[in-house]
Formats: structure tokens, sequence, C-alpha cells
């Protein structure tokens, strides 16, 4: 150890160094002396001398095992596990997917026991005299929409039933086509004969494939009505 005559600057130093009470860039300097200083490197060498002695005197104390786990915890700190709230946010988010998946199903669906928007004004029914034929007709002006209903019959093979309009005081009729095989359709009429409907006559022949082409009845009038109102 040096004496107290060698007291001086380098000295306080070096027993700070050996403390490690220097800061960062004070420390960094002494060190780069030390490098080069071999007087420096002894003061220093005295002072960890110095200090072990001291420590010498202390007596071992084994510390409790929790300090050892609290050090532990502060170096080397594990993950966060994840909470119970992520589990309830996952189960919040299936329980939006399933909605959506529900709201997807009903829109894709059929929708069910909607009212049919047809509301006809007029019907007529078309009967032949011996009821081989029955159509029932009705007619939506808001819509323009004739509804062919043929609850009896049907055309002869090979020849096809055609509808026709007789307005009110017409003198010919006018073709409102070719019906389908099917036995309920809807034909939506040009809207120069929507007023032509109320007290008209609609009437069916028996035409060849495709209909008349003379743009009048060339076959049997099967079945005929009066259109009224509602």
């Amino acid at each position: 150890m040096t004496t107290a005559d060698d007291h001086n600057d380098d000295v306080a130093l070096a027993g700070e160094y050996a403390l490690h009470l220097l800061d960062a860039e004070a420390r960094r300097m002494f060190e780069d002396r030390l490098n080069n200083e071999p007087a420096l490197r002894v003061l220093v060498s005295e002072w960890d001398a110095h200090f072990v002695a001291l420590s010498d005197k202390i007596a071992l104390v084994t510390p409790p095992a929790i300090v050892k786990a609290r050090i532990e915890d502060v170096l080397f700190p594990q993950p966060v596990k994840a909470r119970s709230g992520f589990s309830l946010w996952r189960a919040f988010m299936g329980a939006g997917f399933a909605a959506a998946l529900a709201l997807a199903v009903l829109v894709a669906l059929p929708p069910a026991n909607v009212p049919d928007p047809f509301t006809p004004s007029f019907t007529a029914e078309l009967a032949a005299e011996d009821q081989s034929l029955v159509i029932l007709a009705s007619y939506a002006p808001d819509s323009g929409v004739l509804r062919i209903d043929r609850q009896a019959g049907e055309a002869r093979p090979g020849r096809v039933l055609e509808l026709w309009l007789i307005a009110e005081g017409a003198t010919a009729p006018v073709s409102l086509g070719v019906l389908p095989a099917d036995a309920a359709t809807d034909i939506t009429l040009p809207v120069v004969l929507v007023d032509a409907i109320a007290g008209g006559t609609l009437a069916i022949s028996d035409e060849p494939i495709g209909g008349s082409t003379t743009g009048a009845p060339t076959g049997d009038v099967l079945a005929a009505g009066v259109v009224v109102s509602i």
C-alpha cells in the first residue's frame, strides 16, 4: 500500500477505480492511463489488495433463496403470458364470425313467407264450353303483369296455345304471345295495351308450333273470357 507521503490525486483515483466509484467517462480515461503508466497500475494493485484484506474480516452469510429468484427475475425476465382476456377476445371474434356467417346464410336463402307483390285489379276466366280447357288470367296494372294459370287442359299434340286480346270496341284481336308448356306464367304487356285490358276479351286459339304467322288466329278458338274488375 502506498504511504501517506505518496498521497496525491492518482492515489485517490486508483482507490476510486478499485471501488468502481468512477463514472463511465472517468473510468475510460483512467484505464487509458493504466495502459501507459506502470506506476498507476501499481497503485490500483495496492488498493485491490487493501480492500481484499478488509473483506477477509467479514463473515460469510448465505443469502436466502428468494434473493436469487429476484435477481434472476431482474436479469432474465419471463415473457408475459397471454391473459384470459385474449381467450375472451378470440371467443368474441369467433362469435362475431358465427353471426356474420349466419347472416350470410340468411341472405343467401330464399325469403320465406314473403308476400307476393303481385296485386291484380282485373281477372278473366277463359273456359271451353266443355271445360276441357280452363285458364284463369289476372292482370295488375301497376306492374303491367298478366298472370296466366292454366287449371285444366293443354295444347293439342304438335300444336300450341296462343293468347289473344280483343279490346272493347276493337275489330281485330291482338296477339299476346304463345303460352309456354308450363301451367303458370307471367306476361308483361306493352304499355300501349294496358288501357285495352279493362273491358276487353281474352281468347285462346289453337295454333301451329311458333304461333300464328298471319297476325290473326288461324286455328280453332278454344276458350275465351271477358276481363272484369276484381
